[in-house]
């Protein structure tokens, strides 16, 4: 949902060997175009605030496109030109989440000194971020807890855009990977994408279905993430 701005000055610069300066024309249009852009951001942010927020209510994903539009102040004609549905919104959310995500976790591990702690300290913090929270506490933004669902519809009925929306998460975990690959950490000659994906997998829905293995979430038995974690390393270390 980012919105690149500044391409004006690009076309100035870089851009004006191959095709002249900016005409007066181009630049009047652009002056119209980025603050209608700016007021798309705005609504857009808006509509993905209230989705959010009804995400983590009651009714988790089955909340309706009018409450959404109800809770965000916005009108039902400005929702749908920006989505399509409610899929395609939930879709959005879900990117969102992810991006931010992977923002947490880039700086959680940026903590640790190795890389295999940061492999390590990855599949931790990841299975902390997908476990649905106490009720009692607010959700900040993330996964939701409406996302189990969700996740599993998007993997298993749309595996190409499941794929894209887990990007920023995969190229993450493929980068640190390859890192413990190159000082010995892991076997070499693993698929690293491939790899990435199934472990992103088995965190996240060990994360969300933590009770059907008939053991609570909060376990005086054992911590499940470090359980998990267990199972995943040795299953790629020489």
């Amino acid at each position: 949902m980012t919105v690149e701005k500044g391409a004006t000055g690009g076309r100035s610069g870089r851009g004006a060997s191959s095709r002249g300066p900016v005409s007066r024309r181009e630049l009047a249009v652009a002056r119209v175009l980025d603050p209608a852009r700016e007021r798309a951001e705005t609504k857009v942010k808006a509509f993905l605030d209230a989705a959010h927020e009804l995400l983590n209510g009651d009714s988790g994903e089955e909340f309706t496109v009018q409450e959404v539009i109800e809770r965000s102040g916005q009108s039902l004609r400005s929702f749908y030109q920006h989505f399509d549905g409610k899929y395609e919104l939930l879709l959005a959310l879900f990117e969102d989440g992810v991006n931010t995500a992977t923002r947490q976790l880039r700086e959680a591990i940026a903590e640790a000194s190795t890389p295999i702690d940061r492999l390590h300290r990855f599949a931790i913090d990841y299975f902390r971020l997908c476990q649905p929270p106490p009720r009692t506490r607010t959700q900040k933004r993330g996964f939701a807890p409406g996302f189990a669902t969700f996740a599993q519809q998007l993997l298993t009925g749309h595996p190409q855009e499941a794929s894209h929306a887990f990007v920023p998460l995969t190229e993450l975990l493929t980068e640190l990977l390859a890192a413990a690959e190159a000082d010995g950490s892991i076997r070499p000659g693993l698929e690293h994408p491939r790899v990435a994906g199934v472990i992103l997998q088995a965190v996240m829905f060990n994360a969300f279905a933590a009770t059907i293995g008939g053991v609570p979430v909060q376990s005086n038995s054992g911590d499940p993430a470090e359980e998990l974690w267990q199972l995943l390393i040795h299953g790629i270390q020489p």
